[in-house]
């Protein structure tokens, strides 16, 4: 299928989508959420996906809503029909596959929330990161006044959201909101070779990686750890434990098969 406001490539077991609204600084309108929308659908049917790659252009990661559309909106009711949009960031969050931002220039407003889903964000050294809806009278509606306390802590997050500063990739990376820096030339290398080493991993166990971490961090520490041991229980019954056992004893490279 061919998008308008995407790209979408996938080789080697990655699925690589690229924001794709350069005159309009990728800034997030609806037509690109319902793409965002039917490309998780696609990947989510695609069982050779084994790793997703998030990233934008050189300048922009994602502006932002998009204004012009956003003006649009002159009720709570036509207010409630867009948020409905945004839910495709909690699809992205809760995807069954490790997602890696790859975030150069600015990613602000929406596209700070939408980095936030992700599991894994690495930065360009120009990156720039904010959360400025304050500016324009509203609070972030996609996740931001939620993610962003979990990543940096309460107080700088409610600092940032009050003053709707940015805060530069070194300030990111200090903060924990960002796992690495790299120069902006190599920021695309060096996403796609974290995603090229995830993917090399047994892909029933990456997959309850994610189902423990995500799904412990919604309730009781006691409970998570319960959560845990199931999803550790559940790979047993898969031949690529058996496989890392064996290889492990012969002192050999593994062969996954993701079953």
């Amino acid at each position: 299928m061919k998008y308008k406001t995407i790209i979408y490539n996938k080789a080697e077991s990655i699925g690589a989508i690229t924001l794709n609204r350069p005159k309009a600084y990728n800034a997030i309108n609806i037509a690109m959420l319902k793409e965002l929308n039917e490309v998780i659908f696609e990947i989510e049917d695609d069982v050779e996906i084994k790793v997703v790659l998030i990233a934008g252009s050189e300048k922009y990661f994602a502006a932002g809503a998009d204004i012009t559309e956003f003006s649009s909106i002159k009720s709570p009711a036509a207010a409630y029909d867009f948020t409905k949009h945004l839910d495709v960031f909690h699809r992205i969050e809760r995807l069954d596959r490790p997602v890696i931002a790859a975030i150069s220039g600015f990613a602000l407003g929406g596209g700070c929330e939408l980095c936030m889903c992700c599991d894994i964000r690495i930065a360009a050294e120009n990156a720039n990161f904010g959360q400025p809806e304050i500016k324009i009278g509203v609070i972030p509606g996609a996740g931001g006044t939620q993610r962003l306390p979990r990543f940096i802590g309460m107080s700088k997050a409610k600092e940032l959201l009050y003053t709707g500063d940015m805060i530069d990739a070194n300030e990111a990376y200090r903060l924990g909101l960002v796992s690495k820096v790299v120069s902006v030339e190599s920021l695309l290398d060096e996403a796609r070779a974290l995603a090229l080493k995830i993917a090399r991993q047994p892909g029933v166990a990456l997959r309850a990686i994610k189902l423990a971490v995500n799904g412990g961090m919604d309730v009781d520490i006691k409970s998570a750890i319960a959560y845990e041991a199931r999803c550790f229980e559940m790979l047993f019954s898969t031949e690529d434990q058996k496989e890392g056992a064996r290889a492990f004893i012969e002192k050999r490279k593994p062969v996954f098969i993701d079953k």
